[in-house]
């Protein structure tokens, strides 16, 4: 019986193909891009930092109210790059699982360990048919006192891991080719540094030039260790230098 490569595959998410794809999963990577967001993170000496860009979809809409950036502790941010919808519901999960952590141990959970929960949850929902996974991805930034800095990303497969820098989106790849270019010529940036190659990654695959309203800049350092969003004010101070430097 001959059928087309992904002929009745993709129809449960329980189901491998014949070549070992599991389809659902490759179309919640896809959903990841529907949102047309691009999301970069940069990791440097004693700062971390993720940019995103901010569209507001409609005029009547409030734009104080629409981010892609959230606090997840005190000390934990995180960019949500996909469905807003999913996007919410995970960061919400994530809430849950770090005040777990400390109510059972005391202290403030790990960043790794954070998005290693995540991921393990994304994981498990890849596993059974009664729920779909999540279409977005969570870039997670924090400061440890041992290993400095720290940039994860966990996608809708359950896959984690830690990044000097990376990108998610529509851009992904074109953001990572830029970064790994500007990773290997150096890597201990310092705050301004590292924003200003964050938001010139972005300029550069998307091709614009980028109003302060435009983007949402999200840091931690190890002086201030609490995330916390930079206001339109500074991140004109930060695209005025890019211009000059141009």
């Amino acid at each position: 019986m001959s059928r087309g490569n992904s002929a009745g595959f993709d129809r449960h998410i329980t189901i491998f193909s014949p070549e070992g794809r599991l389809y659902q999963v490759e179309y919640a990577f896809k959903a990841v891009n529907q949102a047309g967001m691009t999301s970069v993170a940069v990791r440097g000496k004693d700062a971390a930092v993720v940019v995103t860009q901010k569209k507001v979809p409609d005029k009547l809409l409030d734009p104080s109210t629409v981010t892609h950036l959230f606090n997840i502790t005190e000390n934990i941010g995180c960019v949500m790059t996909g469905m807003l919808a999913d996007s919410r519901y995970q960061v919400k999960r994530a809430r849950y699982e770090a005040a777990a952590w400390k109510y059972k141990y005391g202290h403030d959970i790990p960043v790794d360990v954070l998005c290693k929960r995540i991921a393990d949850i994304s994981q498990v929902y890849t596993q059974s048919a009664e729920m779909r996974p999540l279409g977005c991805m969570m870039i997670v930034i924090g400061y440890d006192d041992e290993s400095g800095p720290m940039v994860y990303k966990a996608d809708p497969a359950g896959y984690f891991c830690g990044y000097k820098a990376t990108a998610c989106g529509v851009k992904h790849i074109e953001a990572n080719n830029f970064l790994e270019k500007r990773v290997r010529k150096k890597q201990d940036y310092t705050l301004n540094e590292a924003i200003e190659v964050a938001i010139s990654c972005l300029s550069s695959v998307l091709s614009a030039d980028f109003k302060a309203h435009e983007l949402e800049v999200g840091i931690i350092t190890k002086e201030c260790p609490k995330f916390r969003t930079l206001t339109e004010a500074e991140i004109d101070v930060h695209l005025a230098a890019l211009a000059e430097r141009d």
